[in-house]
């Protein structure tokens, strides 16, 4: 009996061990990825948004946005970022509030002087113009950022065995076929799906919300707990795919104490009109329209941290 129990402890103590070194194996190749990925935009301001008086601290659990720009970076090519997503999280609340900005959305761009379509700011200004642009246009702190290489990205769909989402009406895109109801799209499908406007009734707003789709999936992609068979092709693929202002401390606390605010997500929508001005088509949308997502937003970010009114 005592050589029984000694076995079992043996064999638990053996469990134990390989279970703490891969948690080390995890932690470790995290924290060399999120360095690969990391790229300050602000250096000289230590990453606070100008619109803060201080820099959020994630340690201390305070409300945040995050600006999502899906980019079709090629060799030669910077692309533009025709994805504009941005999340409002706030623990406090335990709510996210997740906001596409229309690729065609008529806006100053903010280092340039001129009124254009806000994905020109990526093109013409890179992740720096595109977050002052945002940042102006809607009168809110961009605190963080993520840019995407969606050419790249794809692959972390797929090894993600794919992303599941709700089609409103049928079209086909790109070769693709996308039936009306529940899909299991694969990252060129997924990709395709996110990209298709023209045929869409309602142009770029069925786009943005499919764009959101792809978004809200990876999110409950990432909590399966099979992802952590495949992590180390996951880990690959992303280094080389997403660049980010967040240091590894600060996602580790987004891990730690900003989890349960995903499972609670509101979607906004934007409400604008389409024009064409001197042979170009924009999205306009209404200085009280900006203002009615500007104060939503400001609500959600809320004032632990002032925000200079601009």
């Amino acid at each position: 009996m005592k050589l029984w129990v000694k076995w079992v402890l043996i064999t638990l103590l053996a469990i134990c061990l390989a279970a703490g070194g891969y948690a080390w194996y995890l932690y470790h190749s995290v924290k060399v990825v999120i360095e690969q990925t990391y790229e300050p935009i602000r250096a000289t301001r230590l990453e606070k948004s100008e619109l803060r008086e201080i820099k959020i601290s994630t340690q201390k659990k305070d409300p945040f946005s995050l600006l999502i720009l899906g980019v079709d970076e090629t060799p030669g090519d910077k692309g533009r970022s025709d994805t504009i997503i941005i999340l409002t999280i706030n623990p406090e609340k335990n709510s996210t509030l997740l906001f596409s900005i229309p690729r065609d959305t008529r806006t100053e761009l903010i280092g340039r002087g001129t009124m254009d379509k806000i994905n020109h700011a990526y093109a013409f200004g890179g992740v720096e113009m595109s977050v002052k642009t945002v940042e102006s246009f809607l009168q809110i702190p961009i605190d963080y950022y993520v840019k995407v290489n969606m050419r790249e990205f794809v692959k972390v769909i797929d090894i993600l065995g794919g992303v599941q989402v709700e089609n409103q009406a049928a079209f086909h895109y790109e070769e693709h076929s996308f039936a009306k109801g529940s899909l299991l799209l694969n990252g060129e499908e997924a990709l395709a799906y996110s990209r298709m406007r023209y045929d869409d009734p309602r142009g770029d707003l069925g786009r943005n919300e499919r764009q959101r789709q792809v978004v809200r999936s990876l999110i409950n992609k990432g909590e399966e707990p099979e992802v952590l068979t495949n992590i180390k092709s996951i880990f690959d693929n992303i280094a080389t795919s997403v660049k980010t202002n967040m240091t590894f401390d600060e996602l580790k606390d987004l891990a730690l104490h900003y989890k349960p605010t995903t499972q609670h997500l509101q979607v906004l929508e934007i409400k604008g009109s389409n024009r064409l001005m001197n042979g170009v088509y924009y999205y306009i949308v209404t200085p009280e329209e900006r203002k009615r997502i500007e104060t939503l937003l400001k609500e959600q970010l809320d004032n632990t941290n002032p925000v200079h009114h601009g």
